[in-house]
């Protein structure tokens, strides 16, 4: 029976090994890069993903960046964050249309769900991703 007991505990810290390493990969705390050559596999590798659709030369763009950062941390392990900017990745950008910047692309799945335009307060951007989540 002590060898039974031996196995069993070593499949289950196998297991908890595992279990851990896949959530490790989402536990991100703070935003990727996304480029018009990542963009693909990146929706495809993290469940729920916030690209924030940005430009270097626009103010509200900047002005909502720390909040990207902080939602990055506080919701590490739930919703992955990404920054684009989309003069150095146009493909992308003209993909979703995108007209104004800072625009968040909501991607659930690989599929886009939702869009949110403009500098909005950190508290509109929660319940959007609650949404998804």
């Amino acid at each position: 029976m002590d060898e039974l007991e031996r196995i069993r505990a070593r499949k289950m810290l196998e297991l908890m090994r595992r279990q851990s390493q896949a959530a490790g990969r989402y536990a991100l705390d703070s935003p990727i890069e996304v480029t018009d050559n990542n963009f693909e596999s990146l929706i495809q590798e993290y469940p729920l993903l916030v690209v924030d659709c940005w430009a270097t030369w626009c103010g509200p763009c900047r002005m909502l960046a720390p909040v990207i950062d902080e939602l990055a941390r506080d919701y590490a392990g739930k919703v992955v964050f990404g920054k684009m900017d989309v003069d150095e990745n146009p493909r992308t950008a003209m993909n979703f249309g995108i007209m104004s910047v800072p625009t968040l692309l909501v991607i659930k799945g690989g599929k886009l769900v939702d869009q949110i335009v403009g500098a909005v307060p950190r508290d509109y951007i929660e319940s959007k991703l609650r949404e998804y989540m």
